[in-house]
């Protein structure tokens, strides 16, 4: 069969500098996602002071991009199977940059939310776009480790927020300086979005629609001397010759979301979503507030210092805890193939609530203990992306065919952020009237819920193909 003969030929390819490129501007999507998290919990303090928020507005604020990238996500899956990953690539970046550039010139919360909201839905759609990418274009023996090492350009993002954010503090320490921060992202995005521009489409995506044609030139493009060195040769040539069959329309072949329900999708729908849910829930919740949590525990209001200096000491806190983000991600890609995504994420769940309980802990009447505290908010860092964090954007690239790769993956993480918005909303209206130490308790029991739906929906792919698991359901 051609298709067999194509996805042989990209299953078994050397990883090549072509690859690389195609997995460097995949994982910059992402890389803009930790981007504009970080750099939203710089910013919020101050936008905060410069238009007096409520806990309600603040929570609405932090979650406006992340409520957008519930519909990014949705969207960006359907029209990724639907019209090609390409076009998906390039759009969301352009989303992304008009409404980070609009960000800059909010002249009330109103319209902040409204721009911010608006650019989620570019980062929302960049999520299944960048798994399909990946996991289409990489060769089967490195393609989990490529997928986590996409993903860890989250905590890329996360630092390099945090060194634009404490430059702009440091350079024009003014209440405006948040503009500055929000529009920042816009100037990498349109760098990626040129680059983007000369990649080609997934030839496993023209396979859906035999253009063996289109697909055979995508193989040529990232391996130039395959026919030539190659003992499958005659076949592939033979490939190039095939008349393409007549394409059907698109909703002939295009899946559905009524077939993630279905009885043999049902389990692993249920394993790629709630647990995902759970895990951006708490990741989200307590990311975007760490300085304003830190403040509120460590209780700078004390120092004598203004909000400007809050937000800066507190953010320097915030980074150095971050550095347990990127050693959770190197260690993820270390050992995901010995250990397995299951138990990772199992034991990055634990972990995480291990974490909230110990920072719990740490609050001693009025009083914190501050070493206590690291070790809380450094556990929490640490494990979720040694294991959740990295498995769960991992999971429905493996568990789904290509003809429903992107629109699954597009729905978990669309679902995904919803949990991300709950969060966000509900860590200021929670502290506010329980204080953190019940807020990080509820966040460890939340931690310990992924844990057990995680548990009873477990499927391992480690070291298996696709088909392998098709019996199972």
């Amino acid at each position: 069969m051609p298709c067999t003969v194509i996805t042989e030929a990209m299953d078994d390819s050397p990883f090549t500098l072509k690859h690389a490129h195609i997995w460097f501007l995949s994982a910059m999507g992402i890389f803009l996602d930790g981007f504009d998290l970080f750099v939203m919990s710089i910013a919020l303090p101050l936008i905060i002071v410069q238009f007096s928020a409520t806990p309600l507005e603040q929570g609405i604020v932090g979650a406006a991009a992340v409520v957008g990238a519930i519909f990014g996500a949705l969207i960006g899956g359907r029209l990724c199977d639907r019209f090609g990953r390409k076009k998906v690539f390039l759009f969301d970046l352009l989303v992304f940059i008009i409404f980070a550039v609009l960000s800059f010139f909010a002249w009330n919360i109103e319209s902040l939310i409204l721009f911010r909201f608006l650019l989620g839905v570019g980062i929302g759609a960049d999520y299944p776009v960048c798994a399909s990418y990946v996991s289409e274009f990489m060769p089967k023996r490195i393609r989990g480790r490529m997928l986590i090492a996409a993903f860890s350009f989250q905590a890329v993002g996360i630092f390099a927020a945090a060194g634009i954010g404490l430059f702009i503090l440091a350079m024009h320490p003014s209440e405006s300086a948040w503009r500055w921060m929000l529009v920042a992202g816009a100037a990498p995005a349109i760098v990626i979005l040129l680059l983007r521009r000369g990649i080609p489409e997934s030839a496993r995506w023209h396979i859906q629609r035999r253009e063996w044609k289109l697909a055979m030139g995508v193989v040529r493009y990232l391996i130039p001397d395959f026919t030539m060195t190659k003992p499958i040769n005659p076949a592939v040539e033979e490939v190039v010759q095939i008349k393409p069959e007549k394409v059907p329309v698109w909703h002939s072949y295009l899946s559905s979301y009524a077939e993630l329900f279905s009885k043999k999708n049902l389990r692993r729908t249920i394993l790629i979503t709630v647990p995902w849910f759970f895990m951006d829930f708490a990741f989200y919740g307590v990311g975007i507030f760490t300085p304003i949590l830190i403040t509120a525990m460590i209780g700078t209001q004390g120092t004598g210092l203004n909000f400007i200096a809050q937000d800066f000491y507190s953010t320097q806190y915030t980074v150095l805890l971050d550095i347990f983000l990127v050693i959770g991600f190197v260690l993820n890609i270390l050992f995901i193939e010995r250990i397995g995504r299951i138990r990772l994420q199992l034991a990055g769940f634990i972990g995480m609530a291990a974490g909230m309980f110990i920072l719990a802990a740490s609050q001693s009447g009025s009083q914190t203990i501050i070493a206590l505290a690291f070790v809380g908010f450094g556990l929490f860092n640490l494990l979720q992306n040694f294991g959740p964090n990295a498995t769960t954007f991992l999971l429905p690239a493996e568990l789904f065919s290509t003809r429903l790769r992107a629109t699954a993956h597009g729905f978990a993480a669309g679902l995904a952020k919803v949990g991300a918005a709950c969060g966000i909303i509900f860590v200021p209206l929670m502290t506010a009237s329980y204080g953190v130490r019940y807020t990080v308790i509820f966040m460890g029991v939340i931690c310990i819920v992924a844990f057990a739906v995680t548990w009873l929906t477990r499927i391992d792919m480690t070291g298996r193909s696709l088909e392998e698991i098709e019996d199972t359901g």
